[in-house]
C-alpha cells in the first residue's frame, strides 16, 4: 500500500511539473508570438525532447501551432510583432549576425537595407566603412548611421509604419525603382527552403521586394528563430536569395536544404 502511495505521489509531482512547464512555454509564446525549440528548452530548463512532447500536447489542445524547430501562436503567421517584441528575441544572435553580415560590405559599395531589428544591428557595424551609399526605408537603420561621416544615407519616401519604425507604401516602392546597387540586406519573419523569405504584412513585403529588385545580390539576415518558419506573405523566393547570414542554432537540416538550393551560408558562432 505504501509503495502504491509513493508511486501516486511521484505521478502527481510529474503532472505538476509538466503543467508548470507548459504554462511557462505559453507565457514565452504569448510574449513573442513564436519561439524556437532551443529557446523554449532554455526557458523551462528542460531538454528539447521533453519540450517537443509538451508542444504536441499544447497543439492538441489548440493552444499553439508546431513548426520545424519551434512553434507559433494560433494566428501568429498573419500577425506582425512590434519592434519592442522583436528586439527581445535572440539579441545575442542578432549581434553576431550583424557583425558577420558587415564583412560582406566593402568600402565604396552602394547597398539597400530593409527594416528589422537584425538589420538595425547590422547597420551599427557599418560605421567603420568609408564612402558607403545606403538606401533604406528603416528609420532605425538611418538613425544607426546618422553619426557616420563617410556614409551617405538616403531614406525612401512612404508612410510610416510605427510598429516597426519603417516607411512603406507605393511612395517607398517608387523611390527605389530604377536604382541599381551591389547588395540588398533584408530580414523577415520567416525563411523556408520552399518559399524563401516571408512576412505577415503585405505592405512590408512589397517594399522588401522593391529593395531586393534593386540589387545585384540579395543577402538575408535571419536568426535561428526564423529558420523553418513560414509566415503569410512571400517576400523573396529561395531561388533569388544569394546569401543567408544566420547563427549556429539554426536547424542544420534546413540550412543544408537551403545550401542545396544554391544559397551561400554564413553562420555566426556565438
Amino acid at each position: 500500500m505504501a509503495a502504491d502511495d509513493s508511486r501516486g505521489q511521484v505521478e502527481t509531482r510529474r503532472a505538476m511539473f509538466a503543467a508548470e512547464r507548459r504554462q511557462r512555454i505559453l507565457e514565452v509564446m504569448r510574449a513573442n508570438g513564436a519561439a524556437s525549440l532551443r529557446d523554449l528548452a532554455e526557458a523551462v530548463q528542460s531538454s528539447e525532447v521533453t519540450v517537443r512532447r509538451d508542444l504536441r500536447v499544447l497543439e492538441a489542445d489548440g493552444l499553439l501551432n508546431r513548426h520545424h524547430g519551434g512553434a507559433t501562436l494560433p494566428g501568429a503567421l498573419s500577425r506582425e510583432p512590434t519592434y519592442a517584441q522583436k528586439a527581445l528575441v535572440a539579441s545575442a544572435e542578432k549581434a553576431a549576425i550583424g557583425e558577420l553580415a558587415a564583412s560582406l560590405v566593402e568600402d565604396g559599395d552602394a547597398i539597400v537595407i530593409g527594416a528589422g531589428t537584425t538589420t538595425q544591428v547590422f547597420a551599427q557595424h557599418l560605421a567603420r566603412h568609408n564612402e558607403l551609399a545606403v538606401v533604406t526605408n528603416s528609420l532605425l537603420v538611418a538613425q544607426a548611421l546618422a553619426a557616420a561621416p563617410r556614409i551617405e544615407v538616403v531614406l525612401t519616401g512612404g508612410t510610416l509604419r510605427g510598429s516597426i519604425h519603417a516607411l512603406v507604401g507605393s511612395a517607398a516602392e517608387r523611390s527605389v525603382a530604377g536604382l541599381r546597387v551591389r547588395r540588398a540586406f533584408i530580414s523577415g519573419n520567416g525563411l523556408t527552403p520552399e518559399r524563401g523569405v516571408s512576412t505577415p504584412n503585405m505592405q512590408v513585403a512589397s517594399v522588401d521586394r522593391a529593395l531586393a529588385a534593386a540589387a545585384e545580390e540579395i543577402v538575408v539576415l535571419a536568426d535561428h528563430t526564423k529558420i523553418g518558419l513560414d509566415t503569410m506573405v512571400q517576400t523573396v523566393p529561395t531561388d533569388e536569395i544569394d546569401h543567408l547570414v544566420t547563427d549556429d542554432a539554426a536547424p542544420r537540416d534546413v540550412l543544408d536544404e537551403l545550401a542545396n538550393r544554391a544559397v551561400r551560408l554564413h553562420v555566426a558562432r556565438l
